[in-house]
């Protein structure tokens, strides 16, 4: 077994397990692995490892809450790109910018920078000029997602409606392909996603109608998320839901 691979399998199971010390093996296994596939001599096999560590140390940058190991997997993903370009390697240099996208948003979320934000959102609109619906369905709402995520993250700070209204749209392209029949468990997430835009949308306007397609958002989420199969995600819905709701009665009071 190579060190990549020993780094791939060691990365699933800290994932897995929630295990910090799997993920640090993991990190160590693809740094060795570096050693062998260098840029010069092995320039795909190099960028595809530096691409499995940022997912290594992005793991353990959101499981113990360091920075430095979020900049470190954002530094990974970033020489990944030097050999996965757009030109030679699409596939592979799309999922790389959503990777990217993925742990910009975490450090600018840490941080509260917008300017890393902004990053994350260039990162995800470069990986839809691949991800495309038509092409990558899957992948392309997946993305849609990730971007309406940051898009709300950057609308919240800088109290931008344009911002909330742009992942508005995310959210609802993601669910073209994320049904209730295809993908429920998706389904749910993303739907959550927009209520929450939605939300904010119709807390930051004072406008009824937001906050009643916000309720509606949430009320779909709970078809799936139910208290049996998915507790805390239920529980963590019913929450924005009651939220959502006393807002809407406390805008219907003041009008009254």
């Amino acid at each position: 077994m190579t060190q990549n691979n020993l780094g791939v399998a060691l990365q699933r199971l800290g994932e897995r397990e929630g295990e910090a010390a799997r993920l640090e093996e993991a990190v160590a296994a693809f740094r060795a692995a570096l050693e062998v596939y260098t840029k010069e001599a092995l320039p795909v096999d190099w960028a595809a490892t530096q691409n499995n560590l940022g997912v290594a140390l992005r793991s353990l940058g959101e499981r113990e809450g360091e920075a430095a190991r979020l900049e470190e997997a954002v530094a990974a993903y970033r020489a990944a790109l030097e050999v996965r370009t757009k030109e030679a390697l699409p596939l592979q240099w799309a999922m790389t910018q959503n990777n990217l996208g993925n742990a910009l948003q975490r450090l600018g979320e840490r941080e509260g920078e917008a300017a890393r934000l902004e990053e994350a959102v260039a990162a995800f609109r470069a990986a839809l000029e691949v991800r495309t619906k038509e092409a990558l369905p899957l992948q392309w709402a997946m993305t849609q997602n990730n971007l309406g995520v940051v898009l709300q993250s950057l609308g919240e700070r800088a109290g931008e409606a344009a911002r909330l209204e742009e992942a508005v749209a995310a959210f609802r392209a993601a669910l073209e392909v994320r049904t209730k029949g295809a993908l429920p468990v998706d389904w749910a997430m993303t739907q959550n996603n927009l209520g929450k835009a939605l939300q904010r949308l119709g807390e930051r306007e004072g406008e009824a109608a937001r906050l009643e397609e916000a309720v509606a958002a949430y009320r779909a989420a709970l078809e799936v998320r139910t208290k049996e199969a998915l507790p805390y995600f239920h529980d963590q819905t019913s929450r924005n839901l009651d939220r959502a709701l006393e807002l809407l009665r406390s805008l219907e009071e003041q009008g009254a």
